[in-house]
């Protein structure tokens, strides 16, 4: 997991790169857009805004197409994190949502508003408490702006 302490600290150290930029044209386009519905931006991004009270979720979710970005708005939340070699799978990889399951223990962090964190796929996470958030959920293709199977 990369945290960074601002959006500016995001654009300065991913401006290159169609994904990166499409990531800030999102965040940049989230007063126009409906809260907790998903929006997509080309075929190599979709985010929404995730408005309310989040779940502890149970077990950690992995990713291996997509890298989830998270910028929050408002709020505060703890994210447990782990390698995924570390975790013991108990569902498989599903290449239709793009997630596989785990369970185990790993490092807490808080995370604040303000602040963006980039989910890299080696690991996994899940939300171990939470709070009310508002925040800008990402999902963005680890291709560089084109699906490979297209």
């Amino acid at each position: 997991m990369i945290i960074l302490d601002n959006l500016a600290q995001f654009k300065s150290l991913y401006r290159d790169g169609r994904k990166w930029n499409r990531c800030i044209e999102a965040i940049e386009n989230i007063d126009n857009i409906k809260d907790n519905v998903y929006h997509s931006i080309g075929d190599s991004l979709v985010y929404m805004v995730d408005n309310g009270e989040i779940k502890n979720s149970e077990q950690f979710v992995g990713n291996r197409r997509y890298f989830d970005v998270h910028y929050y708005l408002e709020g505060e939340q703890n994210i447990e994190i782990a390698d995924k070699e570390k975790l013991t799978l108990v569902a498989p990889y599903n290449d239709d949502t793009d997630h596989e399951f785990f369970t185990g223990q790993g490092q807490i962090k808080n995370i604040n508003k303000g602040q963006v964190i980039i989910f890299e796929n080696h690991q996994a996470y899940r939300v171990s408490n939470s709070a009310s958030v508002r925040k800008v959920l990402l999902k963005v293709t680890i291709e560089d702006g084109y699906f490979l199977n297209k």
